[in-house]
Formats: structure tokens, sequence, C-alpha cells
């Protein structure tokens, strides 16, 4: 029995589910308790899913246990999104937004298990939150950028469709010095990677179109993406040539 069932298993037998969330919540600490999230996820009724959900920053700041209910109430919203709940797309799109980078993983999560039984669905809601605000975008790369779901060339074409229209909308964006500007430009700073080792011929093509853009943060996302190990692998030659390329161009 794994761990995640240990804990399923426990929180049948429990009566106060939210002092003991907070408990083996592993917070305040540098990693909160993922496999007791999930268990939570996987138990907890829509009600008690969405009461989970009213522990916001303001009631449970960042590193706090209150803020591990919040993290357990959004990974429970991709059950229900997966069982059909209509309302529970929207709220993720909510959550997306948060201050708390705990709760945006969790958003990441949810959303990945909805895209390992329908990725068209994930797809298809992914497409809409990439015209979105800053963290909305951040979002969507990431959680379109995991190995285990681009699996077909078709997948992998929708995903750079996707953080082309992403990178587009950093050129020149008035907000690049937020904190919200940040997380994107960082997400950014790997996803492009992702996307190109699952499908390298089109991949590489979507991405030499960037190389050499004169926006500074466009190239940091490039020159990130370039460093990693992923693509190294995949093609150090060509890896090597578009290096070269950016700093031919005046790379900052």
């Amino acid at each position: 029995m794994g761990r995640v069932d240990e804990y399923r298993e426990a929180l049948r037998a429990c009566r106060d589910w939210d002092s003991f969330l907070q408990e083996h919540s592993g917070l305040p600490g540098p990693r909160g308790n993922i496999e007791l999230g999930r268990a939570a996820a996987e138990e907890a009724g829509p009600d008690r899913i969405r009461a989970w959900l009213a522990w916001d920053a303001n009631r449970a700041p960042t590193g706090t246990p209150g803020e591990f209910l919040a993290f357990c109430g959004v990974m429970g919203l991709g059950r229900l999104a997966v069982e059909g709940d209509g309302a529970a797309l929207p709220q993720l799109r909510r959550c997306a937004s948060d201050g708390r980078w705990r709760t945006r993983e969790a958003v990441a999560m949810a959303l990945q298990r909805i895209g390992s039984t329908d990725f068209e669905r994930l797809m298809n809601e992914m497409v809409e939150w990439s015209a979105g605000d800053c963290l909305e975008q951040r979002a969507a790369a990431a959680v379109l950028c995991e190995p285990a779901l681009l699996t077909t060339p078709e997948r992998v074409a929708g995903v750079l469709a996707v953080l082309d229209r992403i990178t587009a909308s950093m050129v020149d964006r008035d907000e690049r010095r937020s904190d919200e500007f940040r997380a994107l430009r960082k997400g950014m700073g790997y996803c492009w990677s992702v996307a190109v080792a699952a499908g390298p011929a089109a991949g590489k093509r979507a991405m030499e179109a960037w190389i050499g853009h004169g926006d500074l943060d466009v190239r940091w996302v490039m020159r990130e993406n370039l460093r990693k190990k992923r693509l190294e692998g995949m093609d150090p030659v060509w890896v090597a040539r578009q290096q070269a390329a950016l700093s031919g161009s005046g790379e900052a």
C-alpha cells in the first residue's frame, strides 16, 4: 500500500479532517505533503472541497498550514472536473491567479489530471487561458508542457501553437516588472524545451522563429530553454547553433 492509499484510509477514519490535514501538511516547511493532498482530493465530497477553497490568501497566507487546505481544495477541483462538474474548470481558472505559488501548482496538478483523461478538453480550455492574464498563461504553458501528455505529433503541434501565442503576448508588455509577469517568464523559460524535445522537427522550427527577436524577455526565454539538458541531449549541434545565433544578434 502506497502513502496516498494510507492517507485515504486515515481520512476515512478521521472526524476532524481540517485539523488532521493541517497537522500533517508539512507546513510551514520547504515541502507540503503532496501525497496527503492527493488523498484528500480523492476522498472529499464536493461541499468539503469547495469549503477548502474559502481558505484564501488573507485567511491562510503562503506557507501556513491553512494554505494546505486550499491546496487540497484545488486538487479536488481536478477530480470534480473529470467527474463532470461544470463549475470546476471556471473555479480552477480563478485559482490560477492566486498569489500563493503552492496553490498555483495545485492548479497545474488538477489540470494535468483532466488532461490524462481528456486531452482535447484540456487543450480547448488552455487555448482560452493562453489569452488571459500572466498567471493564467503561465498555468496553461506549465500544464501542457508535461512529457506524459505530449504523446502524439498533433498534441505537440497544439502545444507549440499555445507557446507561440503566449510568447508573442510577452513582447513589449506593459506589466513586465510585475511579479505575475516574472512568474510567466520563469515558466516559459523551460516550457519551450519540453515541447521541442517531444516533437523535435516541428519544435525546432517553431523555436527558431523566436531566436534573434529583439524583445529582451523573449530572448531571455529562448536562452534559458537552450540551456536545458533535454535539448542538449536531443541535438547538441542545433543547440550550439541557436546559442550562437542569439549571441550574434546582440543577446542581452
